[in-house]
């Protein structure tokens, strides 16, 4: 398979709140995590790392058995890039899920 590194990945709020309410429908408990907040500064630094045309994100447990997402760079090729900078400590949500809207309610 070849990396195309699309920048096609635009969906709709509609589309977007029918794929968050199929999550929330399978994963019912209020303990599960609904999203994940990752601030500006963290996506620039990894994103103006020198080659890096993206972000990878992986699904990961905290050391406290949580779900918690891995936010790497991906160069052109497609590969991580495990020597740069790496991103976690995202907040969660809830507790911080901001207003409510069809992403998360």
């Amino acid at each position: 398979m070849t990396f195309t590194g699309t920048e096609d990945q635009e969906i709709t709020l509609s589309q977007g709140s029918a794929m968050t309410l199929a999550y929330r429908t399978a994963h019912p408990s209020t303990d599960t995590i609904k999203a994940e907040y990752f601030g500006k500064s963290i996506l620039e630094t990894i994103l103006n790392q020198t080659g890096c045309v993206g972000i990878r994100v992986y699904n990961g447990l905290g050391s406290d058995g949580k779900q918690s997402n891995v936010l790497v760079g991906v160069d052109a090729n497609g590969n991580d890039m495990v020597n740069g900078v790496l991103g976690d400590r995202s907040v969660k949500s809830p507790p911080f899920s901001g207003n409510a809207n069809s992403l998360n309610s």
